[in-house]
Formats: structure tokens, sequence, C-alpha cells
């Protein structure tokens, strides 16, 4: 079967699953367990399995390793279907599985419509070990944006609840009625973005590590080393906000975004202007 093929039965998998998903029946009381059945838990690990072989096919299938910003956005989807599974054991998550398995239906076609550049040796372990800490890294800070975005949505309906402000025909009010309590989904947001950070720190100093030893320095000045740094940076002081001045709804919000923005311009950025608009293959 061509690969192509393969693609698109994944992605058509997760698609329905996302419109299945989407008929935002209601969270059970206190968002203490999840909705989804047994059928529709097996169901949803059919495309991840198939996603995971597709990736590990493209980017290790070859003698030389391969990869670019679609596999990145792939590898970083794939993470974020694979840990809301794993999350919808304890909660009901049935307002988020719709957005994640839409955007992974996309991501998992990536792939397949620009194929990435075969990097010459890279195929040592100290490398694919800082590849995987990358890929991992930027996946959780993923998760944590979609997080903060609903978190900021919890808010937003429960200040207008609050007020007396009528939610019936707000657009967003049948999806609200399925997310988690505001404060499990601040806690588990924190907890992410924590992960995350230290899986960045990992990230830059498996990087440096490798510099030193390929280039004579443990930091060059690029794209990718500035826009990690201040990806870094931007999460430290998150953290220390939320610990320190207790942030939270939208401050977080705005953090965590300027953030995820310079995580992608550090390694889905960098590599979409070689590959896409300079066409460096």
């Amino acid at each position: 079967m061509p690969p192509i093929v393969i693609h698109a039965i994944a992605s058509a998998a997760y698609a329905a699953l996302a419109w299945h998903l989407s008929r935002w029946r209601g969270a059970p009381a206190g968002g203490a367990h999840s909705d989804l059945n047994v059928a529709e838990r097996l169901a949803i690990l059919a495309p991840l399995g198939v996603h995971a072989w597709l990736l590990a096919q493209g980017i290790f299938g070859a003698p030389e390793l391969r990869f670019g910003f679609a596999f990145a956005l792939s590898a970083m989807l794939w993470l974020a279907v694979l840990i809301y599974w794993l999350e919808s054991l304890f909660f009901s998550l049935l307002g988020m599985q719709p957005l994640v398995l839409g955007a992974a239906a996309v991501g998992v076609l990536l792939p397949a419509w620009f194929p990435g550049r075969l990097i010459a040796d890279a195929t040592s372990t100290d490398f694919k070990i800082h590849l995987a800490l990358a890929i991992v890294a930027y996946s959780v800070f993923t998760i944590a944006l979609l997080h903060a975005v609903l978190m900021a949505l919890a808010d937003r309906l429960l200040h207008r609840k609050g007020t007396g402000e009528a939610t019936r025909g707000d657009p967003l009010h049948g999806p609200a009625a399925s997310l988690p309590p505001l404060l499990t989904i601040e806690r588990m947001f924190f907890r992410l973005v924590g992960a995350a950070f230290v899986l960045l720190t990992a990230t830059l100093a498996t990087g440096m590590t490798l510099s030193e030893s390929m280039f004579g320095r443990a930091m060059r000045l690029n794209h990718e080393t500035v826009f990690a740094v201040m990806a870094w940076l931007t999460f430290a002081v998150l953290l220390w906000g939320r610990l320190v001045r207790g942030w939270r709804g939208r401050t977080a919000l705005r953090w965590t975004v300027a953030g995820f923005v310079m995580v992608l311009l550090a390694n889905v950025g960098t590599a979409f202007v070689l590959e896409v608009l300079l066409r460096r293959g």
C-alpha cells in the first residue's frame, strides 16, 4: 500500500473520531472520570498506532535521519493525542479531544506533503536523544498552550455566569459543558508547563554538549539557539510568576503564547523557512 494512502487513512480516522466526539455530551459530575467508552478508547488507539509507525518509518526508516518542520509538527500532535488519551483516564476531556484529534488529522498528512531533509552525520545516539527531547518538550508545550486557552475560556464563562449574563446563546456554551472544572484545568496546565520546562532544559543541555563536540563551542549564535533560549527564559518567568506572584488566567495565557511562539520559531519556524521558502533540501 502506498505511504500516502496510509497517511490518508490515519487522517480520515482522526477526523471521524473528532466529529464523533464533538457531539458534546455532558461531562460527569465533578469531571472525575472519562466519558469515553471502551470502543471509543480503542478506536483512538488505532490511528495513533498507525501515526507512530509512519513517524518512525519517515524519520528513522532510511540509513540517514530525515527530519523537517512537517515531521516536527506531526510528532508534536501525535504526542498531544497520546497525552490526552492518558489524561482522559482521570478527567472528562471531551471538550478538548475533538480539537486535538482534528489537528492530528492534518498533522499526520504533513510529512506526505513535505518530506523534510536528510540530515548527514545525525545518526549518533546523542543526536537522537537530543532530537527526541526537543520533540517531546515542544509537544508538551503545545498541549500546555491548549490548556491555557481552555483555562481562559472557562474563566470567562465562569465570570459571565457569576455576573448573571446568559450563556445559553453562547456558541461555546455546549463545548464548555464538557470541560473539566477551572481549577482542574489550571492544575493540569502548570504541571504540563513544569514538565515541559524540565524537558526544554534537558534539550538545551544536550544541544550544548553536541555543539561542543561538533563545533568546538557550547553554543552557536543562530536563530534556533536564540529563540530556544528566549523560550526557556519566558517559561522560567511564567513559573516564577506562578510560584511568587500567583499568576493565573489571562496573565498565564499571555506568557504561554509568547513562549510558544518562541518554541515554534526555534524549531518548526526555522525548518519551514529552510525547506519551503528557501527550498534547501
